[in-house]
């Protein structure tokens, strides 16, 4: 059978199973939170699942690979976004939870609105919302026409339509439980295309395994195998440590995003995101990234450098990985693997998109807080529908630089810190501080993206969180008061949340102890003394660069176990549940 049949048979089963949940929505979801934030009521599994595929993407399936194969071994090091992604929902997750359900908080800029006391952050962060969905949501598209024209010999142009239109159908129709549920099956299928690319790749005749894979890697150039160095004093400069560093700042955003923060809201218990963040995303997909994604990446280069392969700059990597080493059945799963991916990023970013700009724009101000449950959910359809229209428009105009426009969405998403840290952990600048001090880093993430790229070689969302963060304190050093109104419902909130969330005599000594062991890994790690893996240790045969990873992976497990269980940031008791379901005080009105 062509291996092509295999590709179209997987993907009509795949097709199938997400429609059949859109429908499934479309006949059940009656109510506005319903559509749109699954009603609070999204599982344990269901989280646990599809919040990881949604954090790791067609750009981690596409793009890593394909940048590993570029640069070597120092683009590697964003593997660890495995660690650094969960690190951000270890900080805020759980307090959205329990925000959203004390005070009845539909979307982030409610949240934001009310404790800041000021609409403006409101439409701040449904800017920072739009930015981030359409550029993030139109990476995936990207990814998967090259996807299409590689593997299928579909043109690219209709691979990312036929992607678009699929996603489209099962958000607008299901809402935010349809597109979880996906989520749960493209969670296995991300992590099994993966893994099964890479065995096929490493253990070829070309490669010869894990012996001739190391036995090559010694005769590669050295450019390959270590990071270039400290910093670049100027714009760009490659991948230096600090760009490595301010990278992973970037990729912290997926968490923070406006998406991110309204499915909190959505889940049922707060219970999964401990486990989500410790063992399905730093260990299982950590198992993906530090190895088969590298095999992947790795094994490309040295299959160009014998003369066996050819690659251009259009993330053409991994189709012709799969084209070259899978064969026809396993062609169809790790195809289907790579629009899992894809979608399952799209899709919760798309339907997020349009329950924020119904609910903070069309709900608040056109219709003043009186349309009823289904227009509101239709509303909501037709903003998901233009997102991902929009989407499809950067897809199409921006089609050769997968993984660095991810790196720019993203940045929306961590610019989100600076509101999340006052809200959560109570970062004292004032209101206005907070709005003039999103305008700052909204418009140095485009200043130092559009303009002038990666000053020092630094990453767009360090400036533009920097930027945020200067702004906002510039403002309270020059004597900006919040009214007395403010000042009592910060401490009102800070109060409660503070209580609610207060850890035990053992979480508290351990919280001591990471607000040190973090910061050292991050230095180690992924910061500038990851300069010392160019020549550090080596073993199993693996370079010194990539050993070196796999020992901070590892210390990193631990960290993140210590952090998300030990130090309870992220893990909840009964007491704690039971407060926040009866000490509510409901400030937004549903319909």
């Amino acid at each position: 059978m062509d291996p092509k049949t295999w590709v179209y048979i997987f993907l009509g089963l795949y097709i199938i199973y997400a429609f059949w949940w859109g429908l499934r929505g479309y006949f059940t979801e009656k109510t506005a939170s319903g559509y749109g934030i699954a009603g609070r009521s999204i599982p344990f599994i269901a989280f646990l699942m599809a919040a990881t595929a949604a954090s790791f993407s067609g750009w981690t399936f596409i793009g890593h690979p394909r940048l590993i194969h570029g640069a070597g071994l120092a683009y590697a090091f964003a593997s660890f976004y495995v660690l650094t992604i969960p690190i951000t929902g270890a900080f805020f997750a759980k307090r959205n939870w329990l925000m959203g359900k004390r005070y009845g908080f539909v979307t982030p800029g409610d949240m934001f609105a009310y404790y800041y006391n000021n609409e403006a952050v409101r439409w701040l962060t449904v800017l920072a919302a739009f930015l981030y969905s359409i550029f993030y949501s139109g990476i995936q598209l990207i990814a998967a026409g090259a996807l299409f024209q590689w593997v299928a010999g579909v043109p690219m142009t209709y691979g990312i339509i036929i992607m678009a239109a699929i996603v489209w159908f099962y958000v607008v129709t299901g809402g935010l439980k349809a597109s979880t549920w996906v989520g749960v099956l493209q969670f296995l299928l991300l992590v099994g295309g993966i893994m099964l690319l890479g065995f096929y790749v490493v253990t070829s005749d070309v490669i010869g395994g894990w012996s001739g894979m190391s036995a090559q890697l010694k005769t590669m150039d050295a450019n390959l195998l270590e990071v270039p160095g400290l910093i670049n004093f100027g714009l760009g400069g490659g991948w230096t440590a600090v760009m490595i560093l301010t990278y992973m700042f970037a990729l912290m955003g997926i968490q923070s995003s406006p998406a991110f923060t309204l499915w909190n809201f959505g889940i049922k218990s707060p219970k999964p995101l401990a486990w989500q963040q410790v063992f399905m995303s730093t260990f299982v997909v950590g198992i993906c990234l530090i190895f088969f994604a590298a095999f992947q990446g790795m094994g490309a280069k040295i299959l160009e450098l014998a003369g066996e392969m050819t690659f251009g700059e259009t993330g053409d990597v991994v189709p012709k990985l799969m084209t070259r080493f899978l064969p026809g059945p396993v062609l169809g799963i790790v195809f289907l693997g790579a629009i899992a991916a894809m979608h399952s990023t799209a899709a919760p970013y798309i339907g997020t998109g349009g329950t924020i700009i119904l609910r903070d724009v069309y709900w608040r101000y056109v219709k003043k807080q009186e349309a009823g449950h289904a227009e509101q959910i239709w509303v909501n359809r037709l903003f998901a529908t233009l997102i991902t229209i929009a989407a499809v428009v950067v897809s199409l105009t921006a089609s050769g630089a997968i993984v660095m426009i991810g790196g720019f969405a993203t940045a929306f998403g961590f610019i989100m810190y600076l509101l999340l840290l006052g809200v959560h952990y109570g970062f004292k600048f004032p209101s206005i501080g907070a709005t003039l001090g999103m305008i700052a880093a909204i418009a140095a993430c485009f200043v130092t993206y559009f303009i002038y790229r990666y000053p020092l070689s630094m990453h767009t969302a360090f400036w533009g969180l920097f930027a945020g963060l200067v702004v906002a304190y510039l403002c309270r050093g020059l004597g900006f008061k919040d009214s007395q109104e403010t000042i009592d419902r910060q401490l009102e909130v800070r109060k409660w949340l503070d209580s609610v969330d207060e850890p035990s005599e053992a979480g508290k000594k351990w919280r001591t102890a990471m607000k040190v062991m973090v910061p050292i890994w991050y230095f180690f790690a992924i910061g500038p003394a990851c300069l010392l893996g160019n020549n550090a240790f080596s073993f199993a045969g693996f370079p010194p660069l990539w050993s070196w990873q796999i020992v901070w992976w590892i210390a990193g497990i631990v960290l993140m176990w210590a952090l998300c269980f030990k130090a309870e940031m992220s893990t909840t008791n009964d007491k704690q549940i039971e407060r926040a379901d009866n000490e509510q005080m409901i400030v937004v009105k549903e319909a």
